[in-house]
């Protein structure tokens, strides 16, 4: 007896993983081989190359697609690479970055609750009682948040005159996609992990979220005010999209 499946089922998802040679680079890449496409799509994240193809199209199509985007793929690849987040290892020793340096953090004992500091190359952290990964992190997240935030006032203390706006209210913020944003009611509110990176950058957020408060948008008027207090901006956003928020 022959069973036939019902015509309206869809075709799983086939997927395959790949290398290829690109320009003088092998790359490895997923291939997804599915029914609804109609096109060949490619996307780079943290995983890599993913090549989304219809089911039944060709290598040829798929062979003369991948090599007409070489230049984007690969230019993608390195970007992402540089900008993976090598995970904090909360002890004595740690890495942490600040205004575009790196610094070592020193953890200290302390009975008398003395705030961090700066001594030459290293960040200072008292730390009273029993140390743990959780407390490091805690208390320099709690650190990082308050050097934000006296950072982003002196931006704003500097540009906003210049650039003769008011923010209604400035915010630290902990978004997980956004260096800053700017809402209609005028509040200003930039990302604490801004900090970690160097003060051209830091400065062209401020700058970005504060043309907001006269252009709403990211139309041609929106980027003339932008470059009126920065004008090197297309190389810091340039700059700033290969980095990842947190």
């Amino acid at each position: 007896m022959m069973f036939l499946l019902p015509r309206n089922k869809p075709v799983p998802t086939a997927v395959e993983q790949r290398s290829l040679q690109l320009s003088d680079k092998q790359i490895t890449y997923t291939l997804k081989r599915s029914s609804k496409r109609r096109s060949i799509g490619l996307r780079i994240d943290e995983r890599g190359l993913t090549v989304s193809m219809p089911l039944r199209a060709t290598e040829k199509w798929l062979h003369s697609v991948l090599q007409d985007k070489a230049s984007w793929v690969l230019e993608k690849l390195e970007n992402w690479q540089a900008a993976k987040v090598t995970p904090v290892i909360w002890q004595d020793g740690a890495s942490i970055p600040f205004r575009g340096e790196v610094f070592t953090l020193r953890v200290v004992p302390d009975l008398f609750g003395a705030p961090p500091r700066f001594q030459g190359e290293s960040l200072i952290m008292p730390l009273d009682g029993v140390v743990t990964a959780m407390r490091i992190e805690k208390l320099v997240s709690q650190w990082y948040r308050e050097q934000a935030l006296q950072v982003f006032e002196e931006c704003v203390a500097h540009f906003a005159p210049m650039m003769d706006v008011t923010p209604r209210t400035l915010r630290v913020s902990s978004a997980r996609t956004q260096w800053g944003s700017c809402s209609a009611r005028g509040v200003v509110s930039l990302n604490w992990h801004l900090v970690k990176l160097s003060l051209p950058l830091i400065d062209y957020v401020v700058v970005h979220e504060l043309a907001h408060l006269k252009e709403m948008n990211h139309s041609a008027a929106f980027w003339r005010v932008v470059e009126s207090a920065c004008p090197d901006y297309k190389e810091l956003r340039k700059q700033l999209r290969g980095i990842r928020v947190g």
